[in-house]
């Protein structure tokens, strides 16, 4: 393993709170006690902004649930239950909005997400108006089937009235108006790593590894790949485990940074697995 990269970096940019060392230290550095959001159930549309990474290839329709799982859940009082939408490639929290069973008999039959406004006392079928829908990917509920949990394919990239991606985008005193330039939503490790890249690249810090590699161009970057890739096949070859785990974390790290150097998105690569999940096996 690379001593160079064992090295933690600390971050000056307060959105890209990380460390470049591992994955998991990259996630965890962004992480908070608490988070504002808002209840998206106001009409008004933030700008568009362009989607995240490439078209997707061909991807399979999704089997969606039998409606006949509304039998089910537990819909409170005012025959509602709360809705979390989750993002199908990175995990990030968009939203949280309710659902009554006509919201969800909808959803389930066209594909594309319905809520129940309660401030409009009306079906609120996402996107209609700002063309931000929501296809829905997934659905399950939790232990007491009181909430339900949406994988939902943002359109737009954009979730939030605001214009912001997620409505998840403070952890201030006081609330801030979200929009396009809002923080990130919490993602899963290697998207929040490849934060933490970008950042480097887009704002470079002196002393920065990543900023070292970023300099020497495709020479420094792909034979430290080279060299990351034989120290994984040795750790496979020695059958040690944590030693296997680390060299894959090294192998990722510089990958991230060949991927940023030519400026392709970690989601790009995710929404490429994503189409091959499904596809007619090789022969």
């Amino acid at each position: 393993m690379s001593s160079s990269f064992q090295r933690t970096e600390s971050s000056a940019q307060p959105a890209m709170a990380g460390s470049e060392a591992t994955c998991a230290e990259a996630a965890t550095s962004e992480t908070s006690s608490s988070v504002a959001g808002c209840s998206g159930e106001r009409s008004a549309a933030g700008p568009a902004l362009p989607e995240l990474g490439l078209p997707v290839p061909a991807l399979a329709v999704p089997a969606l649930p039998d409606p006949a799982l509304a039998a089910s859940l537990r819909f409170n009082e005012a025959g509602l239950i709360p809705a979390v939408a989750q993002d199908w490639l990175d995990g990030a929290v968009l939203m949280v909005a309710w659902m009554n069973r006509e919201a969800l008999e909808h959803s389930l039959a066209s594909g594309e997400v319905h809520y129940w406004s309660r401030s409009r006392q009306e079906l609120w079928h996402k996107g209609a108006s700002s063309g931000h829908f929501q296809k829905l990917r997934g659905l399950r509920y939790d232990c007491d089937a009181d909430v339900l949990l949406l994988t939902v394919e943002q359109v737009g990239a954009v979730a939030c009235h605001t214009g912001a991606r997620s409505c998840f985008y403070d952890q201030g005193s006081s609330p801030s108006g979200g929009g396009a330039s809002a923080a990130p939503p919490p993602a899963d490790a290697c998207t929040e790593l490849m934060r933490v890249i970008e950042g480097r690249r887009d704002q470079p810090e002196a002393g920065s590894y990543t900023n070292r590699l970023l300099e020497g161009g495709d020479n420094r970057i792909l034979k430290k790949i080279g060299e990351e890739s034989a120290e994984f096949v040795m750790a496979c070859k020695d059958n040690d485990p944590a030693a296997i785990a680390g060299e894959a974390a090294d192998l990722v790290f510089h990958l991230q940074v060949a991927l940023a150097h030519h400026g392709v998105g970690w989601r790009q690569v995710l929404e490429v697995l994503a189409a091959r999940r499904g596809a007619p096996r090789r022969q």
